[in-house]
């Protein structure tokens, strides 16, 4: 099973990655580790999606980090919950 996972970074912005081993690659990046996102901690993982292999992991992470991926992550994925009563 592979994962491409969205991380919320300490300044807002959202990280896409991939890898066979989510909780294993999430305390990497928790613990520093990883230097794309070292300076940016702590980091939050706000949603991941399973697929069976590599190749579609890495085409969905490409998929993930342009234009109209962004923007169908954030519609179907990365949405805060609204909490407005009215």
């Amino acid at each position: 099973m592979w994962y491409v996972y969205f991380l919320e970074l300490s300044n807002g912005d959202v990280y896409v990655g991939s890898t066979n081993d989510l909780r294993r690659r999430i305390a990497s990046h928790q613990q520093g580790h990883v230097i794309s996102t070292r300076g940016l901690l702590p980091v939050v993982l706000r949603s991941y999606v399973a697929v069976a292999d590599e190749q579609t992991a890495r085409a969905l992470e490409r998929y993930f980090k342009s234009g109209s991926g962004k923007a169908f992550a954030n519609k179907r994925f990365l949405r805060k919950a609204d909490t407005s009563t009215g």
